[in-house]
């Protein structure tokens, strides 16, 4: 007997007592305390379901279900079995790091739930047995009935039934700061959205002002709050940049394993030794794994959030570095991001031949709470703008000693509140809401007068103003006043509100759209307000790019999924259709940036591949995002999605590098397997090659990246990564053979043979990296300086350990005359030119 919003769509179109019959409630006693017992057995407590699903070891070792991790405990174990231990331990501690950030990330679900929790009252004043009493809000039923006063956080979804000037604040859901006002009449609409329920108090909101008694329709995971934080209690699903690694370390795994086996087979059968053969190929295993690819994706990730963080971007989560810069698709809300998010008062305008200032200081006068002070409790958005500017200070003093006789109260389906007002001279009635509300209760003189008001409304709020409207007619000899009397007024003029654009966000939204990243305005305003506000901002959308909330309710599945691709702005949408269209733009392999910043944009947020929350925001917001903005600019926004890609372009440098050098000794060891009477390197020399190969990549965290490849979002592209391990990895093969081949020829010793194959791989790989580190002609692009210096420095220990007595005692190493040193030295300059001139060949093919 427990309803969700989406379950109980009559309730708010019946009266109080079909819904005391519904729930089976007496109005004056409430529920019994047995009654209540057994609906909290039977439905459970009001709280959120917490799916906690892993003992803590158990979420330990997951965090090793990945391939990559799988390939460098295996190259670590074997490692240790040929003696390697500083190879082993760096592995192992490399694999430790990184299943340990990875479990820490399981936590913050944990606490984002904590966050929501606090949203709900402890105590409520429940009605059971016939007496009032305070009750753990924890026990509430369905069926209970609740008082609520000001200051209350409302522990349930209610539908009320006795209200006194209650007004809720429901920015937590709506993301929208302007009171609601509730009333108890039955609402028309079957299906209605959270802030079209007028008659309803919603669980997580806050009551502003007032009092209101209702009946509990639902609870925990069933009320529209719980439905959030039932989505936040999920799994966190894994970021784009953790499913295409563990792409990638498959991958990895397929290629490492069946070219070693290929190795140990020929080896073996052309009877190298059973033993030396196994230790070679599993030696060659661990050579070909990046096993320093974990610190390169720590390092360089750090790299970039310390960079980001510069720019006023705190990054929390660093997997999702990579996957901010291949944003392709950000959603972002009007309030706050295009507009400063602060209401403010620009003018009156009186028609008429009523002044601008008559018109203010009636507006003024009819506000609640005005008693000739001037001091009030100013409840919504409006009146706070109105009376904090600068014009009405300068009204204050001629309207102190009006006095107020009565006051119709504003409520929902009026929208107008109307004050009876009266000075020295005269008594006067003012009524002032929406214009629309405001226009059937005035006279004209002529429809034509009528039609020419309307139409400069529509102009104003197409300039992007919120047009409240005043009237007012004079009552002589009254002293009290009706709504009945709310008729015959006198049209007096225009109060003009806005929500500033924020400076610069038109070169903002530009500098994203060359980014190559398309915006999606999600908002909680009015379709016109929004629409208006978007091409303020220079927000360029047709017609058919423009939908509401109400309306993609009623679509279907596939209709919804079309026309949220078509679509680019949104307006009236709920927390749960954010979080829809966020989770139908990733099932359409979009990478989703989401921005937001309230309770209601948490289910969103955690939706989308990376969250962005803002500093000022509220808690939950900042617990299920990935990213957090010092400072709610689109500016900042783009600048750290620039940095983003910046790093995920150096990773790519590291893999594409280190795979075509590696499958490209896999392709050489295996032809020269065929030929060779011995094993051509031995498993210490390739363990020592492919340490100090990696020594200078680890540098690549600080290497520039060229601005062509910032323009628009990086996907990992394997089908390129494959074809670049194979094109390259033959070149490299290739010039393996041309050093090889005239060793083999004029019948060098082995030790002779390995020695200068060990220096030509090692030289070559760090010489090659200064070619496809870029697009562009080398020279170009200018290295940072941590790659450069460690490059030469480990190129000088690569030529100076086998000339050394303990690098050949160590290594097996070998002494070489001169000129073999000068032919090393040619063989690495032609295969970078021809590298140089292959790279554009390739890129042109995979632009």
């Amino acid at each position: 007997m427990n309803f969700s919003i989406s379950e109980s769509g009559s309730i708010w179109t019946q009266k109080p007592n079909q819904v005391f019959e519904k729930f089976s409630v007496n109005k004056e006693c409430g529920l019994s305390l047995e009654e209540a017992q057994k609906r909290l057995a039977k439905n459970g407590p009001n709280t959120f379901e917490q799916e906690r699903k892993h003992p803590i070891f158990r979420l330990f070792l997951s965090q090793l279900e990945n391939w990559i991790m799988i390939v460098l405990l295996i190259a670590a174990v074997i490692a240790l079995f040929l003696g390697e231990t500083l190879e082993a331990v760096v592995i192992f501690v490399l694999v430790f790091l990184n299943v340990f950030v990875g479990f820490f990330q399981e936590y913050r679900a944990e606490n984002a739930l904590k966050q929501l929790r606090q949203y709900v009252s402890h105590t409520t004043n429940v009605l059971r047995d016939s007496i009032w009493k305070k009750v753990d809000s924890q026990e509430l039923v369905v069926g209970d009935i609740i008082e609520l006063s000001t200051g209350d956080i409302i522990p349930a979804d209610m539908r009320l039934f006795e209200v006194e000037g209650f007004l809720t604040n429901e920015s937590v859901l709506t993301g929208e700061s302007i009171a609601v006002t509730k009333q108890i009449e039955p609402l028309k609409k079957e299906q209605a959205q959270p802030y079209e329920l007028s008659n309803m108090a919603l669980m997580g909101t806050t009551v502003q002002a007032g009092w209101a008694r209702g009946v509990v329709i639902s609870t925990g995971v069933n009320s529209f709050f719980g439905r959030a934080a039932h989505i936040l209690a999920k799994e966190e699903p894994p970021t784009e940049f953790q499913k295409q690694t563990k792409h990638f370390g498959k991958f990895l795994f397929q290629i490492t394993w069946v070219m070693t086996i290929f190795v140990f087979i020929v080896n073996a059968v052309l009877q190298k030794g059973l033993f030396d053969s196994f230790l070679f190929a599993v030696a060659l295993a661990v050579g070909i794994a990046p096993e320093i690819l974990p610190a390169i994706f720590m390092i360089t990730l750090s790299k970039g959030a310390l960079e980001m963080a510069r720019k006023k971007v705190i990054v929390k989560r660093l997997m999702s570095v990579e996957d901010f810069g291949n944003i392709d698709t950000l959603c972002v809300d009007k309030t706050g991001t295009l507009t400063e998010g602060n209401f403010v008062f620009c003018e009156a305008q009186g028609v008429h031949k009523v002044p601008d200032s008559e018109v203010l200081r009636q507006a003024l006068l009819c506000t609640t709470g005005f008693g000739g002070s001037g001091k009030l409790a100013l409840t919504n958005a409006t009146d706070q703008a109105l009376w904090q500017s600068d014009l009405a200070k300068t009204l204050l003093p001629s309207i102190k000693h009006i006095s107020v006789l009565e006051e119709n109260e504003f409520d929902y389906e009026r929208r107008r509140i109307g004050m009876l007002v009266r000075d020295q001279e005269q008594t006067m009635f003012i009524v002032k809401g929406a214009f629309e509300s405001i226009l059937p209760i005035c006279l004209f003189t002529s429809d034509t007068q009528k039609h020419d008001l309307q139409n400069k409304a529509q102009v104003l709020e197409q300039q992007g103003y919120r047009v409240i409207a005043v009237c007012h007619k004079q009552m002589q000899e009254a002293s009290t006043v009706s709504i009945a009397d709310e008729i015959g007024m006198n049209f007096s003029g225009f109060l003009l509100f806005q929500d500033p654009l924020k400076t610069g966000v038109k070169d903002s939204l530009e500098r994203l759209k060359n980014l190559g990243i398309q915006v999606k305005i999600l908002s909680g305003d009015s379709l016109t307000v929004t629409k208006t506000i978007a091409s303020l901002a220079g927000f360029s959308f047709t017609e058919n790019e423009i939908i509401d909330g109400q309306t993609l309710a009623k679509l279907k599945k596939e209709d919804f999924e079309k026309r949220i691709l078509e679509c680019r702005v949104f307006a009236r949408v709920s927390p749960e259709q954010k979080y829809q269209i966020v989770s139908s733009l990733n099932k359409e392999g979009h990478v989703v940036g989401f921005l937001g910043d309230g309770v209601n944009d948490a289910p969103a947020l955690r939706a989308a591949d990376i969250g962005i929350a803002v500093d000022t925001g509220a808690d939950v917001s900042k617990q299920a995002a990935d990213i957090i903005l010092l400072q709610k600019d689109l500016n900042v926004l783009a600048l750290g999605i620039v940095q983003g890609r910046k790093t995920f372009g150096n990773i790519m440098k590291y893999i594409l590098n280190t795979m075509s050098a590696n499958t490209g000794n896999m392709f050489t060891v295996s032809v020269s397997s065929l030929f060779l009477p011995f094993i051509p390197m031995l498993p210490s020399q390739i363990l020592l090659n492919n340490f100090l190969s990696d020594i200078p990549l680890l540098a690549v965290a600080t290497d520039r990246v060229d601005d062509e490849f910032v323009h628009k979002p990086k996907r990992w592209d394997f089908r390129m990564i494959r074809s670049f391990m194979f094109y390259f990895g033959f070149i490299s093969t290739f010039f393996d053979l041309v050093l090889i081949v005239p060793l083999i020829i004029f019948g060098v010793s082995p030790d002779v043979f390995r020695t200068a194959w060990f220096i030509e791989s090692s030289l070559s790989e760090i010489f090659i990296t200064f070619s496809i580190r870029t697009r562009l002609p080398f020279y170009k692009s200018i290295p940072s300086l941590w790659l450069l210096g460690l490059s030469i420095l480990i190129s000088a220990l690569i030529i100076i350990i086998p000339a050394m007595s303990f690098g050949q005692f160590l290594f097996t190493f070998a002494s070489m005359p001169l000129h073999l040193w000068a032919y090393i030295g040619l063989v690495v300059i032609l295969y970078f030119t021809v590298i140089e001139i292959s790279k554009r060949r390739f890129f042109k093919k995979w632009q």
